[in-house]
């Protein structure tokens, strides 16, 4: 009787310590793979945000060209469409104060955008939603 109690404790004691090192085991893989999907988010936004610096003995900033209408063109079309997705997700999240504000905004902020349209639509839809609330 004495041996099958100790063979028991011992099935017991070998359980926790199997799942104690299946546990750290795993946590580690989780905690490796959000230390790699941070690398390549930081590595991504550092492309593409991060200010150049200029090489020692270039060109001085006065003679640089500047940004060409292309590229602001581009940026502002790309903050109309975040400020659009963000009121629409406010929409969709139940919040129509928020998303009528964001609307306004990007209607007062470029009046005559090609997302001006959709824009007054969903205003009207936001006004309708939060006079029913």
């Amino acid at each position: 009787m004495r041996t099958v109690f100790w063979l028991v404790v011992c099935a017991i004691v070998g359980a926790f310590g199997w799942l104690i090192w299946h546990n750290v085991r795993k946590w580690g893989a989780r905690r490796r793979a959000e230390e790699e999907r941070f690398a390549s988010f930081m590595a991504g936004t550092k492309s593409a945000a991060a200010p150049r610096e200029p090489a020692p003995f270039s060109t001085p900033p006065a003679v640089l060209p500047a940004a060409g209408p292309a590229t602001v063109a581009a940026d502002e079309l790309r903050t109309q469409k975040l400020l659009f997705e963000a009121a629409h997700k406010a929409s969709e999240a139940g919040e129509p104060a928020l998303a009528l504000q964001l609307y306004a905004r990007l209607l007062a902020r470029y009046p005559a955008s090609t997302l001006a349209g959709a824009a007054t639509a969903a205003i009207e839809a936001q006004k309708k939603k939060l006079l029913k609330t």
